[in-house]
């Protein structure tokens, strides 16, 4: 039964009041007789469709509704738990939620009720649940435990999200001192370095060279800023368009791997979310061929999304899985004896663990030293640019006063 979000009009108790919302019904004839019933005269009626495509509108939306997505599974885990049918548990968290993301609900609970699995609803809205998420949910599904798949799905989602929160944390406050200190070096160079050079060059004295240098600069950037944003706006074009290659977005993931402490951050954080995606994949029964293909969508630099097809190809035709790993350059020796110990042994869901642990460890450590190092460099960095442009304007006026 499709769904349809409506605005309307309520006339109740003498006041025209708004009224929002979604509805089921087989037909938008159907839903606006129903609206009507209510006592509601509508305004707009649209059927939502299930989001599939994977524009920058839908990854913002995925971004922003990723902690609605993780609570909306636990609620569901929970609920299942208690013995509740899937159907119920889908009506009574769609009336706690309120919305897009309600209408999503909606969407899940039509397939599900017209005879689909969830797992099928689920794949109908990319947009908001990821392949792990589909695939270990139709594991729970045909194994019949769905709330256990839920409840380890929501564990792994909350380290990842967790994981990815320290990272950005770490970049976050020197990314702010630097837009901070070009934003100042901007506005001296801009406002107030012409003024006081238009009163210095008033006086008739030779300007030190400190002094010229800024003030080239600064009528460079009065009077070409056109130019920079021309400039500017070619390079962030060309670099997009590089990226949307395959051979750009290749290189781009090398580099950034090779960056001192930040690649190894990256590298680390992206090998601890492949160990977990993987061991929660083995632990719900997935075959290990199926477990590395949906952890190369997980995993989103394309070094290590390439020594996974490594690893894949590899398996399937039956070659020795450390040995197609190492070749590849991309994981360190620990990673490839996890890999091919847990083989030999049986238990590389367990060591997978026990890798994704200690790299998520290592993480929290690199992440709080690169935190330490950077900031100190961004404050030197900000103090040596405005000290600069301070000391252009103070060394002719201390000359002009014959203090040197």
């Amino acid at each position: 039964m499709p769904v349809y979000a409506y605005t309307a009009t309520s006339a109740a108790g003498g006041t025209v009041t708004p009224d929002r919302g979604t509805i089921t019904a087989d037909s938008p004839r159907q839903a606006r007789d129903q609206l009507r019933d209510r006592g509601l005269s509508i305004r707009d009626l649209i059927e939502q469709k299930a989001g599939r495509g994977q524009n920058l509108f839908n990854r913002y939306l995925a971004g922003r509704q990723s902690a609605k997505v993780t609570g909306l599974l636990q609620e569901m885990a929970t609920l299942l738990g208690a013995g509740i049918p899937l159907i119920e548990t889908l009506d009574t968290i769609t009336r706690q939620h309120e919305g897009r993301f309600q209408q999503s609900i909606m969407l899940l609970r039509d397939r599900v009720a017209a005879g689909g699995s969830l797992a099928e609803a689920m794949g109908e809205q990319a947009v908001l649940f990821d392949p792990l998420c589909v695939n270990i949910v139709e594991v729970g599904e045909n194994a019949g435990t769905l709330d256990a798949s839920l409840a380890r799905l929501v564990e792994f989602r909350r380290q990842a999200s967790s994981m990815k929160n320290r990272v950005a944390s770490a970049l976050m406050y020197p990314g702010i001192v630097l837009s901070v200190g070009v934003g100042i070096s901007v506005f001296l160079m801009t406002f107030v370095m012409p003024q006081v050079l238009e009163v210095l060059e008033g006086t008739g004295q030779q300007l030190p060279f400190v002094t010229v240098v800024v003030k080239a600069i600064s009528d460079f950037l009065l009077g070409w800023w056109w130019l920079l944003l021309m400039a500017t706006a070619g390079l962030v074009s060309g670099a997009t368009a590089l990226l949307r290659t395959e051979r750009g977005t290749l290189g781009l993931h090398r580099l950034l791997l090779r960056l001192p402490v930040l690649g190894d951050l990256l590298r680390k954080q992206a090998i601890a979310r492949m160990a977990t995606v993987m061991a929660t994949l083995l632990k719900s029964d997935l075959p290990f061929v199926r477990a590395v293909r949906i952890a190369q969508r997980t995993v989103r630099n394309g070094v290590l999304q390439g020594a996974l097809v490594v690893c894949e190809q590899a398996v399937v035709a039956g070659r020795d899985i450390s040995d197609a790993l190492e070749k590849t350059g991309a994981f360190p020796p620990m990673v490839i004896q996890v890999f091919a110990v847990g083989q030999a042994s049986g238990r590389l869901e367990e060591m997978l663990e026990n890798l994704a642990a200690d790299y998520d460890t290592q993480v929290d450590i690199a992440s709080s030293r690169l935190t330490v190092l950077l900031e100190p460099i961004m404050m030197i960095f900000l103090a040596i640019v405005v000290g600069f442009i301070a000391f252009a304007v103070i060394l002719p006026i201390l000359e002009a006063g014959n203090v040197l």
